[in-house]
């Protein structure tokens, strides 16, 4: 099987793949074809990727930029071994709006950090294995931290909704039944979809901003993205650090789910990826981009191809980058009107909610014992009433008091159930 220059072995003919049979992260197609199913990937990342800038007040075409150069990191760091797209992180979209009255030079700052958190993370998990993450987080922990960091926000998606209910309404019914209610790519990009036919029908209806034909009108074809430069506020930065539990788990995830699709055991590259992750969100953080992750999405689109080819996530970064220099686009993203985003966000900030429920449901946390069932209860009150205290001059908000809080607190109640309340084992 002959050898690529880059590095791929051409897939038997290059041009078909066998009942049963996958196109290894190693493999390629030929060029056509590959070229092809790198483009689905960016259709299956685009709306996501271009979702989180646009609820955030991020510039898209920034985010875009950066979210092209952080696929081109991860590969090289993951040696060309593991398949991935890096987009926009959905678990930053609560902090970062949570903080926007610190300004966009203090929320890059403190992605910035979270990312350089997860680098070091990332080295300590490829020393030392993945059993540190599994000592330090157990599913009881993270899940209540993914849970409080999509509901925090919860008051947001409501506020935004009211504004204009009617196209939060349209918006939210197309999302819903493209998500349960259609097949493949449809059902892949219904949120994509959802915010397209909202965004018409608000133009219809005259539910648009004034002067948003002339923005995008005016705005240049050609032109470099908007870059910002960072600046360290605490406060942004305690809010920010607790999504790092968020992209450990997703980072872990994908390595799981593609060491499955693919029959190869690629845990040895845990710590890799959350290396490559954290260097993409610190130079996201670095010029005002939003942070990355592992993307769903593209985990779906190589299930429907069976096509793990580095070689397509190479085309799809390429095209990302590309994109990145088109200022027209960025002007038309920030077109879209708060009723949109209320209705999507009513979807999302929820599916973020219930991904922490879906970890603890998957790994069959007990409830019955009072240590997983008090620190997730106090936690998420805290996070979902947005507890906010002063501590030396620094405002923490309720993200930062329930994912903080429950880490510290959970193994030493652990310690005290066990060793003074009812866990403890009955004496002989």
């Amino acid at each position: 099987m002959p050898v690529s220059t880059l590095g791929w072995r051409l897939h038997g003919d290059g041009k078909h793949v066998k009942p049963g049979a996958v196109v290894a992260p190693d493999e390629r197609l030929d060029w056509p074809r590959t070229i092809g199913i790198g483009m689905q990937h960016v259709v299956a990342m685009f709306g996501a990727t271009l979702l989180v800038p646009t609820l955030t007040g991020f510039p898209v075409n920034t985010t875009l930029l950066f979210s092209g150069i952080g696929t081109m990191l991860f590969l090289l760091i993951t040696r060309n071994r593991l398949p991935s797209y890096l987009g926009s992180s959905f678990a930053f979209i609560a902090p970062l709006t949570a903080s926007q009255q610190h300004g966009i030079a203090a929320q890059t700052g403190s992605i910035l950090v979270t990312g350089l958190a997860l680098m070091v993370i990332g080295f300590i998990v490829k020393a030392a294995g993945r059993k540190v993450i599994d000592a330090i987080m157990p599913p009881a922990v993270t899940g209540a931290i993914v849970a409080l960091i999509g509901l925090n926000l919860a008051p947001t998606a409501t506020d935004n909704f009211s504004s204009q209910p009617l196209v939060a309404t349209v918006t939210l019914f197309v999302i819903l039944a493209g998500t349960v209610g259609s097949r493949g790519m449809f059902s892949r990009l219904s949120i994509l979809i959802g915010v397209v036919v909202g965004w018409i029908f608000a133009a219809l209806t005259g539910n648009l901003q004034e002067g948003a034909a002339d923005s995008i009108r005016e705005a240049a074809w050609i032109g470099l993205p908007d870059f910002h430069t960072p600046e360290f506020n605490m406060s942004a930065i305690a809010v920010a650090l607790p999504v790092l539990v968020v992209l450990v788990a997703e980072n872990v995830g994908h390595v799981k789910a593609v060491s499955e699709m693919t029959k190869r055991n690629m845990d040895n590259l845990a710590g890799d990826a959350l290396i490559a992750d954290g260097l993409a969100t610190s130079l996201a953080g670095g010029f005002g981009g939003s942070a990355t992750t592992t993307y769903a999405e593209n985990i779906g689109v190589m299930a429907a191809t069976r096509v793990y080819s580095t070689a397509a996530y190479w085309v799809a970064a390429a095209t990302a980058v590309a994109l990145a220099f088109i200022p027209k686009f960025g002007a038309l993203i920030f077109t879209i009107p708060t009723g949109v985003l209320g209705g999507a966000c009513l979807v999302l900030y929820g599916l973020i909610g219930m991904l922490g429920v879906r970890i603890w449901i998957d790994n069959k946390v007990n409830f019955n014992n009072p240590v997983n069932l008090t620190t997730a209860a106090v936690a998420l009150v805290a996070g979902i009433g947005n507890l906010t205290l002063s501590v030396f001059g620094v405002e923490l908000e309720g993200i930062a008091w329930g994912s903080v809080g429950i880490i510290l607190a959970y193994p030493a109640l652990k310690w005290l159930y066990h060793n003074v309340g009812e866990g403890q084992p009955l004496a002989k």
